[in-house]
Formats: C-alpha cells, sequence, structure tokens
C-alpha cells in the first residue's frame, strides 16, 4: 500500500510540475516569443550574411590576389605587398577582405615578405595575427614569428615561438626544424643544457630527418659545453 501511495505521490508531483511549466508559459508567452524571434531573426541574418556578403567578398578577394601570390614565388616582395599599379598587393588585400579566409592567408604572406625584407617588427604583427588550421602554414607562421625574434635580439621569446611550431601538430618536415633552431637559438644565449634537450628531443622523434642525420655532433658539443658549465 505505501508503494501505491508512493506512486501516486510522485504522479501527482509531475502533473503539478507540468502545470507549473504550462502557467509559466501562458504568463510569459509574449518574452518567449520575443525571445524566439530574436533567435530566428539573428539565425536569418548571420546565414544571410554569409551567402549575400561574406561569400561573395571571398571570391571576389581569392580573383584580386592571384598576382600578388605570383609575386611573392618571384621574391619580387615590394610588388607582392604593395601591387603592381594593376594588381593588388597583400597589404590592400588585408585592408579590403581582412575578415576573408583569403585576406586572412595575406597576413601570413605580408608576413613573410616583412621578414625576407629585414622588417621583423612588421613581420611579427602580420604573423601574429594571422590563424590557420593548416599544418604547414600554421607551423611556418610560428617559426617565422621565431625567426623575427631571434633577429631583434629577443632569445628567449624566440625560443618560446620556435618551441610552439615544433609542437604544431608535430610532423616529420617542420618539427625537426624549428627544434633544431631552439637548440641553435639556445647556444647562441650560452644555455647549453637546454640546447642538449632539444637536440635529444630530435633525435628520439625524427631520427631520419635532414636534421636526424648530423644530430649526433650537436648533442656531442653540448653535452661537452653544458659539463663545463657545471
Amino acid at each position: 500500500m505505501a508503494k501505491k501511495d508512493n506512486t501516486e505521490d510522485k504522479i501527482v508531483a509531475v502533473e503539478e510540475a507540468l502545470g507549473k511549466t504550462e502557467q509559466f508559459i501562458e504568463d510569459n508567452q509574449k518574452y518567449l516569443m520575443i525571445g524566439i524571434a530574436v533567435i530566428v531573426v539573428a539565425i536569418l541574418g548571420f546565414m544571410a550574411y554569409n551567402k549575400l556578403y561574406k561569400a561573395p567578398m571571398e571570391e571576389k578577394a581569392k580573383s584580386e590576389v592571384f598576382m600578388a601570390e605570383k609575386y611573392f614565388e618571384l621574391d619580387s616582395l615590394d610588388l607582392a605587398l604593395n601591387g603592381d599599379g594593376n594588381h593588388v598587393g597583400f597589404l590592400e588585400i588585408i585592408d579590403n577582405y581582412g575578415s576573408t579566409q583569403t585576406g586572412n592567408l595575406a597576413r601570413y604572406y605580408a608576413g613573410m615578405c616583412f621578414l625576407k625584407k629585414g622588417d621583423f617588427q612588421s613581420a611579427i604583427d602580420y604573423l601574429e595575427n594571422f590563424s590557420s588550421d593548416e599544418m604547414m602554414v600554421s607551423s611556418m607562421a610560428l617559426g617565422g614569428i621565431a625567426d623575427a625574434y631571434l633577429e631583434l635580439g629577443n632569445n628567449d621569446k624566440a625560443i618560446s615561438y620556435y618551441e610552439k611550431a615544433a609542437g604544431n601538430r608535430p610532423n616529420e618536415f617542420t618539427s625537426p626544424v624549428f627544434l633544431m633552431k631552439a637548440g641553435l637559438a639556445s647556444e647562441l644565449k650560452g644555455d647549453y643544457k637546454s640546447a642538449l634537450k632539444y637536440y635529444e628531443q630530435l633525435k628520439a622523434k625524427y631520427p631520419r630527418s635532414f636534421e636526424g642525420r648530423d644530430i649526433d655532433k650537436f648533442i656531442t658539443k653540448a653535452t661537452e659545453l653544458s659539463a663545463a658549465q657545471n
């Protein structure tokens, strides 16, 4: 009997809860409808923005960036950055289409152009504002920032970014390059213990890479100099 009463109590509690929910909806129907309308408008607005505005902008950016990429491949850095009078450069692409994927990629190209030109702070500014999920490009951007900091004499920042580049989606192509650079940058500041750490990591993880072929001599050197410091 007690079990039956308990079941009946639960049914009553559920009915009361349902009743309260219905009453809440009835009392606040106006506000709920406004909330739903706002959500629907936001979704429709987002879809319209992507279809009617952003997608055409993306297509236009792609058609205009072609010559800038061509000049970059030819190492004509000023033309790649600023255009040739008939075709725009990466900087104008960024200004006009910065919110598009093409505009984002133009930041990478602009950063690499400035790095090659020796304008290291500009290189850092553009590369730090670039983002990508693509393995190679994202790693190269981090490595480019590291190179720029190294050229500016900020070894600690350079090493930090070399570590990020090496650990960014680890792979046989870019990771050993940036581990080697982290080791060499550590040597430049006289930190042979850290250099040894990077070299040993390179040997353990990427022994078949180009950098891994001669890594033993760097390990030997760093081991000796590290021991001499202690």
